[in-house]
């Protein structure tokens, strides 16, 4: 829904062909959005493409994006093709693609490595088949902002029919350029920016949204360019993201990060109080930031604390909010100081349990230097209560374990991650699991005041959607895959 209405153009949703997990999401994210195009993601082969049709058929404006390797050393160990045969699949997948769509947008993978008069023969036979957008990827981060700009202008300036269709840039980050890179594509002529919440992705990440929206806007002096996005919705964007797929944001990122206008130096401070634009160039306002005041207490309301809920950007069902509500004066009673990031917490730890068939009904931990450490646990399991005594080397250990005697599974344990919710002894802690099972990968999420109970519930809430891609699919072969 945010991502919806914040005003970004397409969202590719992601590569149908990977598995019937893929599949679904993408079909499902057709289905749901309402203001923006959707994409899917496919291989140049029939098959790719043909699912990735059939996956965003129901999107308000579908496209399909197909995609194949150019540069000597791909098409040499990872297609074992030549450049005709290359040619020729081009020429087959987007005419197929168009046939199935009326946007269809093609890239050359490791454009950045491919011979330049190839890379024109390519990007010429993709416009001629029926492509609208041409995407110049810089797949392994290996590209400079001089040299990205020269290779999409020449593109433009070498390529019959070049003025007919839109220049995409996709830039990795493997040496910290892909902001960078993205921007001098921009200035060269591209119109299009492939980009990622946060920077995440494959490897070191894609090129950040939030640090190309914002670099535009700041710098409209040199970079004169216009997005429709929606700034003010950048921090609670940043922190979806992250909590969904548990990848943390680095205290010192830029426009997102939780240091981002924090100002500890004594000569920055006096200039800030003096005139706040001798050292911010943006205001925390126009990415989102407010102020974490206390904005609640334990004698707050329940329209008081809907009133705070939709503030804070959610739409959610009375059901959920009075169960939060529940939560909310629970956590006051612990915690002196409810903050916004205390709400938020709330509010995410209950809508990802609303489909839970694992529930955890009581936790207790005995540890410390004595060990074995020991949990005593006990679960509502399809209605049905289940208890566990179990050790383990510490107490996150015995808690695991005595889970995965509850509900056996060949998981394993991927990442398991704490941070506090905000300063002090008395902070909830946000616990962030991930479980990989025969090709599976599932994230769970946690939060308490008690460190070792949220841990327990996020394990479990992996556990509940470990569960749920067993029954909906099995992992597809998928040789040879990989982004763009």
């Amino acid at each position: 829904e945010i991502f919806d209405t914040m005003g970004i153009d397409i969202i590719e949703a992601g590569f149908p062909i990977a598995s019937e997990g893929d599949f679904e999401s993408v079909s499902e994210v057709s289905k749901v959005v309402k203001n923006v195009q959707v994409c899917g993601l496919a291989r140049a082969g029939d098959k790719d493409v043909d699912r990735a049709g059939a996956a965003v058929k129901h999107a308000v404006n579908p496209r399909i994006h197909t995609f194949i390797a150019t540069s000597p050393i791909h098409m040499k160990y990872k297609l074992q093709m030549d450049e005709d045969q290359v040619i020729d699949a081009i020429h087959r997948s987007v005419s197929r693609a168009r046939n199935l769509v009326e946007d269809v947008q093609w890239s050359a993978e490791d454009a950045t490595r491919t011979d330049r008069d190839f890379l024109y023969k390519c990007v010429e036979t993709a416009i001629s088949s029926g492509a609208s957008t041409i995407n110049i990827p810089d797949t392994v981060g290996y590209t400079t902002p001089e040299e990205y700009f020269e290779i999409i202008n020449s593109l433009i300036n070498n390529v019959p029919s070049a003025d007919k269709v839109t220049f995409s840039t996709h830039c990795h980050n493997d040496l910290g350029l892909a902001v960078a890179n993205s921007l001098s594509g921009v200035r060269a002529g591209a119109r299009q920016i492939e980009c990622t919440m946060n920077g995440i992705g494959e490897r070191a990440g894609n090129a950040a949204l939030e640090e190309l929206v914002m670099s535009m806007k700041v710098r409209k002096d040199i970079l004169n360019y216009e997005s429709k996005v929606d700034t003010t919705l950048f921090t609670r964007a940043s922190r979806l993201v992250s909590s969904v797929t548990s990848f943390p944001v680095q205290y010192n990122k830029a426009i997102v990060g939780k240091n981002a206008f924090a100002h500890e130096a004594g000569i920055h401070q006096d200039g800030m109080l003096k005139n706040n634009k001798t050292y911010e160039i943006m205001t925390p306002e126009s990415v989102g930031v407010s102020e974490s005041n206390l904005v609640m207490g334990k004698h707050s309301g329940r329209h008081a604390f809907k009133q705070k809920i939709i503030e804070l950007g959610y739409s959610i069902n009375d059901n959920v909010i009075e169960e939060a509500f529940e939560n909310f004066k629970n956590l006051a009673d612990k915690k002196k100081n409810i903050y916004d990031e205390d709400i938020i917490a709330i509010i995410d730890d209950q809508v990802i349990r609303v489909n839970d068939s694992i529930l955890l009904q009581d936790l207790q931990v005995i540890a410390g230097t004595k060990g074995p450490q020991k949990a005593e646990i006990s679960l509502l399991i399809d209605d049905e209560h289940k208890t566990v005594t179990s050790t383990g080397d510490g107490p996150v250990d015995a808690i695991f374990n005595g889970l995965s005697q509850l509900v056996p599974h060949k998981g394993k344990l991927l990442l398991y991650q704490v941070h506090a919710v905000t300063e002090g002894t008395d902070a909830q802690a946000e616990v962030s699991v991930r479980l990989a099972e025969d090709g599976k990968t599932v994230v769970g999420l946690g939060a308490h005041t008690d460190t070792l109970v949220a841990s327990a519930k996020a394990y479990i809430n992996a556990l509940n959607k470990l569960i749920i891609k067993r029954e909906k699919s099995a992992p597809a072969s998928m040789s040879g895959v990989t982004g763009v």
